[in-house]
């Protein structure tokens, strides 16, 4: 219960301290009253509340737990980003100093959990005994919205999915921002916060919300993106841009979004999203409709109507 509390508290502490580890009492006790509040524990002045995770998938448990680590780095460094230090991989996509230092801190916790498994990360690839013949595979984006986060702008999260035997099983994207917390295991739904989630019931593409992004590159995938923009927008009520692929697919799985769709992604920034959207009653597919988004990096992700409706719009551009 200790360990819990100290994982929240540091994900979620206001101390601008560098030391990723520290944190103070009075943070530690409004954390408890947090979860005095979620009604999940016994108390010792009265009351009792339910730990959060008692229910959960024990893989799913782990990976809650690394997230909270890796978001502890990353809100350690939000409050003085001066400090931070930057790398540009190539034009526009950059990596940070916190980027690697939250996916190592997310390894630690898997690794430490279930030794044999293997990972795939943004920053640090895949490891030595990633091969056909191991079962497990986590991948990993430890910060999925480094530009934003760069700038102060809170649209980020940490993306950690299971994979086992080719098979996204299990799920977690948390944003530390607003401390939502988007879980799913393979075949028993998808959460936030614990309470599930569903896609939305609209079957017009003409009153939908959609989102979609850019992976910098050439001038010509800028000019593909421009007409699929222009294409989308004049056919639904808005398409916005903000900037974390694995948080669109969130927020399409919890019913904030009614669609996203996107080309030239990684699995670390589409695996845990996908497994949410399905495991919420949508679909996920490439732009052509077919199921191999995970490896090409096309995908268009919505509830099953407004899908189809995005499938005939965009294949196109497959």
């Amino acid at each position: 219960m200790i360990r819990f509390l100290m994982d929240r508290t540091m994900a979620n502490s206001h101390a601008p301290a560098r030391n990723f580890t520290q944190f103070d009492a009075a943070s530690l006790f409004n954390s408890f009253l947090y979860l005095a509040a979620l009604r999940a524990i016994d108390i010792p002045w009265g009351g009792s509340v339910l730990l959060p995770e008692a229910h959960m998938h024990p893989m799913l448990n782990t990976a809650i737990k690394a997230a909270r680590r890796g978001a502890t780095v990353i809100n350690r460094a939000s409050f003085d980003l001066d400090r931070v230090t930057v790398t540009e991989k190539q034009h526009n996509d950059f990596v940070t100093d916190v980027d690697q230092a939250a996916e190592q801190a997310i390894i630690e916790v898997l690794s430490k959990a279930y030794p044999s498994h293997a990972f795939l990360a943004e920053e640090s690839g895949a490891s030595a005994n990633t091969n056909d013949e191991n079962e497990f595979v986590w991948i990993i984006d430890p910060l999925d919205g480094t530009t934003n986060f760069i700038h102060g702008f809170p649209q980020y999260c940490v993306s950690i999915a299971l994979q086992q035997r080719g098979v996204i099983t299990q799920a977690v994207i948390y944003d530390p921002v607003r401390n939502d917390l988007f879980t799913a295991t393979k075949g028993a739904g998808a959460f936030l916060n614990e309470k599930r989630i569903r896609v939305t019931k609209l079957d017009r593409i003409a009153n939908a919300l959609l989102s979609t992004g850019y992976v910098a590159g050439s001038n010509r995938a800028l000019e593909e993106y421009l007409k699929m923009y222009q294409i989308m927008g004049e056919r639904c009520q808005g398409v916005r841009r903000p900037g974390s692929a694995a948080l669109d697919l969130a927020y399409v799985a919890a019913g904030r979004l009614d669609g996203f769709y996107e080309k030239g992604l990684k699995p670390w920034d589409i695996a845990a999203g996908a497994l949410l959207i399905t495991e919420s009653g949508g679909i996920v597919g490439e732009f052509n409709g077919e199921s191999d988004y995970l490896h090409k990096g096309d995908i268009i992700a919505a509830s099953p109507k407004i899908f189809a409706q995005m499938v005939a719009l965009l294949a196109p551009f497959a």
